[in-house]
């Protein structure tokens, strides 16, 4: 008998070689019909696997992510399977489940159009109705390599020969297809239920722009045809609210030719931009914060000293200036480190809360740009505390309420990971045990729920990271916390403690906002480019009927304009209808209409963005309306 430890604690005995899917069964008939893997010791399997010891198992269904992986890995061989029977003389290269769905490449002299998709889709349900079963086989090297060749699959040749000589060779046979795989994939076609292939385009093999170009398929599936409804309507309101699209319509930014990865932002986009910046200051001025400014271009030797040279170099823009290197800051820490050892600090200077809009560089490829989302150049909201390690949990805590308290107003949602230290990285082992515990004893006292992201920690140090949900589901990261023992060692940063001893001070490296660039990218997507009235670059469009109301139009302007309101009067010879519908287009949140009753009456004929009409107003009962709207940041 073996002992099985299941996720909610209970232990149950078994026979030795039970398989995960009968473990499923005993427990109940509604769990083994849902279940699509099992997590044995933190490795996920096939149901089919055999438990030949004592161990720990969860059963994995679709809202665990080792389920959707094992669930739409196995949809990207049906959908191999189908491309082979209809196109035989493809050949096979990689086809892995991703982030809301899968991928296969294909080596093929045909571009796939998207008359072809249909066919391929179809016949990928005719796979799914035969409800094949997927049944895994071993075979050694030699073998391996020969089945292969023999199939003239040679990508899946270049595969095996790559892999380590002691790692297992598995293949993955459904019907009359078979494929190299490590898995773990369903028990068989017919668990799929809805499928829908996305778009194909060009990749290279490897993503190695020297390789064979090949096509790619991609695809997404689900368990229920409502899920994949509700994300195909989740794709086509993306699409609507693309942020490059909306930044152009609305005269935001844009990113031209002459500066590929550089954005440029127009008057209107500079408000939005002053609007979010001026609130960061107000807010972190409130939690004890002081701004700074270092330079943009600094000597080498202080980034031989960070550790960027080494670990980052790749990333940094360089230029020598009298004969020296000097290096772009891809970050603002040394920057902010050397302003903290320009003086001695006692212990009662404890914590320095020193913020920075600093602009940052880093070399990003052509191919990974993407409007404001992935850029080269952007303004990172950064802020460095220096503080003594007692005062770790605290500091922690209150970065992290300053972090919520900034989300609540734009009205996101999120969710927390810690990712732990990466494979490249600097300092002592003792350090990055330290500054880990640290971070969960913070995020463990504010009763905060939070994901381990093993070995995606920055080089000097671990962190939190906040990733945000958007009004269409979407999550964003943006806000992050990072805890640093190494470069206060490196740097030789020290304080007077109460011994009048020297001591090292602990470090937190921390943003916001994550960049002001990207997040206005997100912003723009949340809100489909109608931002709040608070942030909208144009508060009020003043539209007079016709010319004799154009005095009274801008004697309104005036009045608003004392309350700071954003306002522009549209004075041309148009219908009126064609100016409200082009402020709505524009997203203006309110349109103030001006007739001759209005100018009778001191008053203004209201239309709301979200709301429509509201009817005629007095000119201070419209300010003080708006006023409270903005004061409050209504959303």
């Amino acid at each position: 008998m073996i002992k099985i430890t299941l996720k909610d604690g209970s232990t149950k005995e078994y026979q030795k070689g039970i398989t995960i899917k009968e473990v499923a069964e005993s427990i109940s008939a509604g769990l083994a019909r849902v279940a699509l893997a099992g997590e044995v010791d933190g490795k996920v399997k096939d149901l089919g696997f055999k438990l030949e010891e004592d161990c720990n198992l969860n059963l994995l269904t679709f809202d665990d992510e080792g389920g959707r992986l094992a669930y739409r890995h196995t949809t990207s061989h049906v959908l191999a399977q189908a491309v082979k029977r209809l196109f035989p003389n493809v050949k096979l290269a990689i086809g892995p489940a991703i982030d809301n769905g899968f991928y296969y490449d294909f080596d093929t002299e045909k571009n796939y159009t998207p008359d072809d998709l249909i066919k391929i889709e179809k016949e990928m349900e005719n796979i799914i109705k035969e409800d094949l079963q997927l049944e895994r086989f071993t075979l050694p090297r030699d073998e391996a390599i020969k089945f292969m060749e023999e199939k003239g699959e040679s990508y899946k040749v270049e595969l095996i020969r790559d892999l380590p000589e002691d790692e297992e060779i598995s293949f993955y046979k459904q019907g009359d297809f078979v494929d190299l795989c490590a898995g773990p994939h369903l028990p068989s076609t017919g668990k799929i239920k809805a499928i829908k292939l996305m778009s194909a385009t060009g990749a290279y093999w490897r993503g190695n722009e020297k390789n064979k170009m090949l096509q790619r398929i991609y695809g997404t599936a689900f368990p229920k045809k409502s899920q994949l409804d509700e994300y195909l309507f989740r794709m086509e309101e993306a699409k609507k609210r693309d942020h490059r699209k909306l930044g152009k319509e609305l005269d935001l930014f844009d990113i031209l030719d002459e500066g590929p990865g550089f954005p440029f932002f127009m008057p209107k986009g500079m408000v939005l931009r002053n609007l979010l910046e001026d609130f960061w200051r107000s807010e972190h001025k409130k939690a004890g914060y002081q701004e700074i400014k270092t330079p943009m271009i600094l000597n080498k030797e202080l980034w031989i000293r960070s550790g960027h040279w080494e670990n980052y170099k790749e990333n940094m823009y360089t230029v020598e200036i009298d004969e020296q290197d000097f290096a772009i800051k891809p970050m603002n820490c040394p920057g902010g480190i050397l302003v903290y050892k320009r003086k001695l600090h006692s212990y009662r200077d404890l914590p320095v809360r020193a913020g920075e809009l600093g602009l940052v560089h880093r070399h990003e490829l052509s191919g990974a740009l993407h409007g404001l989302m992935r850029v080269r150049c952007f303004t990172q909201d950064d802020a460095h505390i220096f503080m003594t390690p007692e005062q770790i949990k605290d500091e922690v805590t209150g970065v992290i309420n300053l972090i919520d308290d900034f989300y609540k107003v734009f009205g996101f949602k999120y969710n927390v990971e810690l990712s732990t230290r990466p494979e490249k990285s600097i300092g002592s082992d003792e350090m990055w045990e330290l500054s880990t515990t640290g971070l969960k004893e913070a995020l463990e006292a504010k009763g905060i729920n939070y994901k381990i992201n093993e070995g995606d920690g920055a080089f000097y140090g671990p962190k939190i990271d906040f990733h945000l949900e958007d009004s269409i589901g979407r999550t964003w990261q943006c806000g992050t916390i990072q805890l640093d023992m190494n470069l206060p060692e490196r740097f030789d940063l020290t304080y007077v403690g109460a011994d009048g001893e020297k001591h090292r001070p602990v470090m937190i490296h921390r943003v916001v906002f994550g960049s002001i660039e990207r997040f206005i990218a997100i912003l723009t997507e949340h809100f489909a480019g109608a931002f709040p009235v608070w942030l909208s670059p144009v508060q009020v469009k003043i539209l007079p009927l016709v010319d004799k109301h154009h005095d009274y139009a801008y004697e309104v302007k005036k009045i608003l304009e004392q309350y700071d309101i954003r306002v522009e009067v549209d004075t041309r010879n148009e219908k009126i209808g064609y100016k409200i519908r082009e402020a709505q287009m524009e997203k203006t949140p309110y349109m103030l209409v001006i007739g001759d009753k209005e100018m009778e009456n001191n008053a203004v004929a209201v239309r709301s963005r979200k709301e429509g009409d509201l009817g005629a107003l007095s000119v201070q009962d419209f300010v003080n309306k708006i006023v409270e709207e903005i004061k409050t940041k209504a959303k």
